[in-house]
């Protein structure tokens, strides 16, 4: 298990001055399709803690629409101004997980929890003076970086495939849908027979799909990541038993509890931790030690984040038991200009860890005030 000994250092509490909730619009690059819709760009609330003259950032990671969990952008929006800001400007806190604590009380609304909770730990580790990937309990310059393949032609997935391996990417996965599954992933494997692979169907099937989904054993792949229906661990232990491939579990991965009863009943094989999804920090610290205690590596999973939340999945991803390549991919392959002045950008599929404190990424003041929406400011 990882040792995370200096989120409770000693040190006088930080009380939160005022916050910044913004909504930011960055149009994507290219269209990036998958089973549930196609996005061409990336909607988002950006949260801005202020205490002692020091900024936290942090970014919401829920969709216009609830697509791919239930939270959207229009109700974590409400949740954090009316429910969770109100419980924390103007208050001192002597760690993060004093924060974590008092927003537990809500129920559900991961999302918009760790929205407020991720913004602290990055306030917290610049007070401090240390990157956040130091006292998470992480190590490392860089990490091992994989790549997300939306849904397209035969020929250009073929074509998009070798262009990202030549790059150095560790891993591709490819996005999956009914009627574009064996005949795609049997083009790719017979194209790059070495290749690691892995497939991503973002809930699209059933255990009616056992037969089809059974063949996807045959191709050599790492895992296939969350085959079924996004709230249930049942058939995704039942299909486990079907198949010799890996079953990765995303969407159902909600919460610690969640995650332990996963385990338990054999649900899975591997685990996507994305910390904007769980809760935050603690709960995605809790999730990586749970499962490295069942010898289930982990790998952190990307929802076309800026450079906010890229930084933080990068840092997150440090920790002992990521040991399969994430979906930190280079910024530039999705967004035109991010709105952080430092370019997070791949090397021979690693990618460097952001120096300095907190997070380690600056914002784009410019940047960030053409890609405004809108703009709220809270103070105690």
């Amino acid at each position: 298990m990882a040792n995370h000994p200096d989120a409770k250092t000693v040190r006088a509490p930080l009380k939160i001055d005022s916050a910044e909730l913004r909504i930011v619009r960055l149009p994507l690059v290219t269209p990036f399709v998958i089973s549930t819709g196609t996005m061409t760009e990336k909607v988002f609330p950006l949260l801005i803690l202020r205490a002692n003259g020091i900024e936290g950032y942090a970014e919401g990671v829920m969709d216009p629409e609830p697509d791919y969990l239930d939270e959207t952008v229009t109700g974590a929006m409400h949740v954090i101004r009316e429910l969770l800001l109100p419980q924390i400007i103007g208050k001192s806190f002597s760690n993060p997980q004093e924060v974590g604590a008092l927003l537990s009380r809500w129920r559900g609304n991961q999302m918009a929890r760790a929205t407020v909770e991720m913004a602290f730990w990055d306030l917290w580790a610049k007070s401090l003076d240390l990157p956040l990937q130091t006292i998470l309990g992480g190590r490392g310059e860089a990490i091992d970086v994989g790549v997300s393949l939306g849904i397209g032609p035969i020929p250009q997935t073929i074509e998009r495939v070798g262009a990202h391996l030549e790059q150095g990417y560790k891993r591709i996965k490819l996005k999956i849908k009914p009627g574009h599954d064996i005949r795609m992933i049997e083009a790719v494997r017979e194209a790059f027979p070495d290749a690691h692979l892995t497939v991503d169907a973002n809930s699209c099937y059933s255990l009616a799909d056992t037969a089809m989904l059974k063949q996807l054993d045959r191709f050599d792949l790492d895992y296939v990541e969350q085959p079924l229906a996004w709230d249930d661990i049942h058939d995704h232990a039942i299909l486990q038993t079907r198949m010799d491939t890996a079953i990765c579990l995303d969407e159902c991965i909600r919460t610690v509890d969640i995650t332990r009863k996963a385990l338990t009943i054999g649900a899975c094989r591997v685990i996507n931790i994305k910390v904007g999804r769980s809760g935050g920090y603690g709960p995605s610290l809790a999730i990586h030690d749970l499962a490295s205690a069942f010898s289930v590596p982990v790998w952190c999973g990307g929802m076309l984040e800026s450079g906010i939340g890229r930084a933080h999945n990068i840092h997150l991803s440090t920790l002992p038991n990521f040991t399969k390549p994430g979906d930190t991919s280079s910024a530039s392959r999705y967004f035109h200009r991010d709105i952080v002045n430092e370019r997070l950008e791949t090397v021979d599929g690693r990618m460097p860890v952001p120096h300095g404190p907190g997070i380690g990424v600056t914002i784009d003041p410019v940047a960030l005030k053409a890609a405004t929406l809108t703009e709220e400011t809270f103070k105690a």
